[in-house]
């Protein structure tokens, strides 16, 4: 069963009115005609005017990205993405025992993911919603804490019909500054149909397989192909996250990168 606090009692009110104003402000910015700020020069162009189509809607997001906190309650959690020096937030926080506090509605951007690369996607803020596990990064996973973060991914699916492949890691996007969410079960969300797995029984890579290919089809930066080769061993391996690529990674990457084209 998934639960849902919006945090909304006295200690809040000042943070939740402010949220509440700046949401106005984006629906005024929204309403306007013609758009504000968005007027293109009609001397150096040919367009005069603005006409509204009828055919048009909110943009949604097409991605979901996990986190760990890594501190050490959710009310911890919740005063960092209230206070306006931190510049970051979370569409959802899945507590330790259970509870799932929404901080941002899913149609806004929260600012969870940072520097980002995803494939081409370079700006994964706009395009996906942010959800951080209070956890701190070395603790397990309480199975309350999986069990609502798996109905709160399913209730995401359905609405926004998100790809599985989508489903991915902090680490995955930022390989060269975040290890979250860490010692994840990753597998385990797979098998509920959020993100993918490689099979049981691995066919050995031919010896043209490139393995940097393999993970740039995956979705990783190889800028820095050490930190990328970590992330996917994070997630995939993580009994090792050393920055090598192996026999046996070979035969997972091999195995797994034609599920994301």
């Amino acid at each position: 069963m998934l639960f849902l606090f919006g945090c909304a009692g006295s200690k809040y009110a000042a943070t939740n009115k402010v949220y509440k104003n700046q949401a106005k402000g984006f629906a005024e910015t929204i309403k306007s005609i013609p758009p504000v700020n968005q007027h293109i020069d009609s001397v150096s162009t040919d367009l005069q005017s603005f006409t509204g189509s009828v055919n048009f809607g909110i943009r949604k997001p097409n991605f979901v990205i996990i986190h760990h906190t890594a501190q050490g309650s959710l009310d911890e959690t919740i005063k960092t993405f209230t206070l306006t020096r931190t510049a970051v937030s979370a569409h959802y926080v899945v507590s330790r025992n259970g509870k799932v506090v929404q901080m941002v509605n899913d149609y806004l951007r929260a600012q969870h993911a940072g520097v980002a690369k995803w494939g081409n996607d370079t700006d994964l803020n706009s395009s996906s919603i942010g959800i951080e596990l209070d956890n701190n990064g070395d603790e397990p996973y309480s199975d309350a804490q999986i069990r609502s973060l798996l109905g709160l991914l399913g209730t995401l699916k359905k609405k926004y019909n998100i790809p599985t492949a989508n489903f991915i890691g902090h680490a995955d996007i930022a390989p060269k500054r975040k290890p979250d969410p860490n010692r994840f079960p990753w597998k385990v969300l797979a098998e509920k149909g959020f993100g993918l797995w490689y099979d049981q029984i691995l066919k050995m890579p031919p010896a043209t397989f490139d393995p940097v290919i393999a993970l740039r089809l995956i979705g990783y930066d190889t800028s820095n192909l050490a930190a990328a080769v970590t992330a996917f061993k994070r997630h995939f391996v993580q009994t090792d996250i050393t920055p090598t690529i192996t026999a046996a990674d070979k035969l997972i990457l091999y195995n797994l990168y034609p599920k994301y084209l």
